[in-house]
């Protein structure tokens, strides 16, 4: 069974429609990228499923039970971090976990267990001063403890990079990684370098439909467009080579290299050798380079 599935859903502000019969299946145990532009509507998606605002159409389902706006009882399933977590200030984390712990009904010795457990695997076991002084790094990784409290089957985490420097992204997403095979990680992003250093599987939020979804690996070789390389010894090498007019290029004269398009990588390659051939022209290199996240990205939303 699904961790969790949206069905037909809809969403207005006003006039504007954010989200138009949205479809989405999130397999359990995975982690899961949620990707669009700024705007796209992934925080909006995000407070569809916790109930915190009422769909205009359409049905979504926490392991199985129908999420209902204002009564948010599958919201107990669920950990979640917003993008700017709030915090009381005057708190260290081992109080501030205790406060949560308290609200959500769990044991005084489990309470003690779980604290302790979750600000070692955060990193913040050893620190005891006040939230008010906490880098936005900390802020996530106290946010991270405090949304795993309950041991949750959904971890939902919106941006939970943004803003941060790169020690501090790199902190969060090895913390989320480890997660994998203990909960599902949900977390929508517009940064693609993180989706592809941690995510099993992706959907991006186009114009309020998902436009793609599944493995990363295999939508790069369905989807994406291949490059292949050429980089010669001298501009005039490099001119010889274009001037055989190539429908799809870029050309880098600082480093003499052209790079060419084709959906077809292995036509492409014999087609370059063959010309090369003709022309008695022989390059420093020949790379084929391997479809990005970003181009599979642009392609979609373009």
């Amino acid at each position: 069974m699904p961790i969790l599935t949206l069905e037909h859903v809809t969403k207005r502000f006003g006039r504007q429609m954010v989200l138009n019969d949205l479809n989405l299946i999130v397999p359990e145990g995975r982690i899961f990228g949620f990707l669009g532009e700024n705007g796209a509507g992934k925080t909006t998606t995000m407070k569809l499923i916790l109930g915190l605002l009422r769909a205009d159409q359409g049905v979504i389902k926490v392991n199985g039970e129908p999420v209902t706006f204002g009564q948010t009882t599958t919201n107990r399933l669920i950990g979640y971090l917003p993008d700017v977590p709030a915090f009381y200030d005057y708190m260290r984390p081992q109080e501030y976990l205790q406060l949560c712990g308290e609200i959500s009904g769990l044991s005084k010795d489990c309470l003690n267990q779980r604290s302790t457990e979750l600000l070692t695997h955060v990193g913040l076991a050893n620190t005891h001063q006040k939230i008010g002084g906490f880098s936005r790094g900390m802020k996530q990784r106290l946010g991270i403890a405090q949304a795993l409290l309950n041991e949750p089957r959904l971890l939902i985490c919106d941006e939970p990079t943004s803003a941060l420097d790169p020690v501090g992204r790199l902190e969060i997403l090895d913390i989320l990684q480890q997660l994998k095979g203990q909960t599902t990680v949900f977390f929508s992003t517009h940064v693609l370098a993180d989706v592809e250093r941690i995510c099993d599987e992706i959907a991006i939020l186009h114009a309020g439909k998902i436009a793609l979804t599944g493995q990363i690996d295999d939508l790069k070789a369905k989807h994406a467009t291949h490059h292949l390389r050429v980089k010669f010894a001298t501009t005039a090498e490099l001119n010889q080579f274009i001037s055989l007019g190539w429908s799809d290029f870029q050309t880098d004269l600082v480093s003499f290299s052209v790079t060419l398009t084709a959906p077809d990588i292995l036509k492409l390659e014999m087609t370059v050798m063959q010309a090369l051939a003709t022309q008695q022209l022989t390059p420093i290199s020949l790379e084929r380079t391997a479809p990005t996240l970003e181009q599979l990205f642009m392609e979609v939303v373009q």
